[in-house]
């Protein structure tokens, strides 16, 4: 199984004025991840959407297990634990420069057409993703890909 890993650097803005990020502010990091991902495997968001192509959230779970504070160098590192006809989910972690971890996670999509219309994943898609399933958990009916 391979492993998306993004890092960033925590900004001010991200923080509250207790000096942690804000908890909100952790889907913003996810899905900053998540871009750079797709785009890293050569399959930028903004193509998808011009094919008419989205992935809008369904579900998310956050753990929080620590805190991210002001000028701290994280990294979130994602793989795939559900690809299937129409529906994917990424898990994520988060750790900071002293290996220490910040939240586990997992965000649940759809495959859909602008217009919210359910479509099957493109098999671009599919295959670009199939690298980074995770090989000992999946929850993938791989009939539903072929």
């Amino acid at each position: 199984m391979l492993t998306f890993s993004q890092p960033h650097r925590v900004t001010y803005a991200e923080c509250t004025i207790g000096n942690h990020v804000y908890y909100a502010r952790y889907l913003e990091l996810l899905e900053e991840a998540r871009g750079e991902y797709f785009r890293s495997i050569g399959i930028p968001f903004l193509r998808l959407q011009e094919q008419d192509t989205v992935f809008p959230v369904i579900a998310c779970e956050l753990q929080f297990k620590a805190t991210a504070r002001y000028d701290d160098q994280i990294r979130t590192e994602i793989w795939i634990v559900e690809l299937a006809r129409v529906r994917l989910a990424f898990r994520y972690r988060m750790i900071n420069q002293m290996e220490k971890l910040i939240l586990e996670g997992t965000t649940r999509h759809v495959c859909s057409t602008l217009a919210e219309k359910p479509k099957r994943l493109p098999n671009e898609v599919v295959e670009a993703l199939r690298p980074y399933l995770n090989a000992a958990n999946p929850v993938v009916r791989r009939n539903d890909l072929d």
